[in-house]
């Protein structure tokens, strides 16, 4: 869930609805993940000042950069590090490590099927898409990038994600 602005009222609604528990904390563009436990992490909604905190906090970190407002997002424990998929027309071309995990390979299992139809149907010439395996075996999308602030694990040469990126004809 999401608010139209920065504001204490508008944060409280959505906090509200989503109702009790644990929640990820981030704008419409970026999280603050480096900053876990004081301005991207929510142990639980239903205290509302302790979630004003991490909101306030993500707010003053993100400075002018904050983009749209506030995204909430229920916590779900995750048992695989993040893959990170490169996407070209609505197909895979490379499914790599995570840039902040770049020596972790990501599982092998990684299912695209169900995905890939709701990918395409974006009708984005080049995309990224991260993955994490949660804890009951269901594959989730972390979050989908538009390829600007997109960067590659320094385990993945760039000569093959380049070639990867070509070859799906960007």
């Amino acid at each position: 869930m999401w608010t139209r602005s920065d504001l204490r009222a508008d944060f409280d609604r959505v906090r509200v609805e989503l109702s009790t528990g644990p929640a990820v904390l981030r704008d419409y563009t970026k999280s603050m993940k480096h900053h876990w436990h004081e301005a991207a992490f929510i142990p639980d909604l239903a205290d509302s000042e302790a979630a004003w905190k991490v909101a306030s906090r993500l707010r003053h970190l993100r400075e002018d950069d904050f983009v749209g407002g506030f995204v909430l997002r229920r916590y779900e424990r995750f048992t695989s590090v993040e893959a990170r998929t490169w996407w070209v027309n609505g197909v895979c071309a490379l499914v790599s490590a995570h840039p902040d995990t770049p020596n972790d390979v990501p599982p092998h299992n990684l299912d695209l099927d169900a995905v890939t139809p709701v990918i395409a149907a974006l009708g984005l010439p080049l995309i990224t898409v991260d993955f994490a395996l949660r804890a009951d075996g269901v594959w989730r999308i972390i979050e989908i990038g538009d390829g600007q602030v997109s960067d590659r694990p320094a385990t993945t040469d760039p000569s093959t994600l380049i070639t990867a990126l070509l070859a799906g004809t960007i």
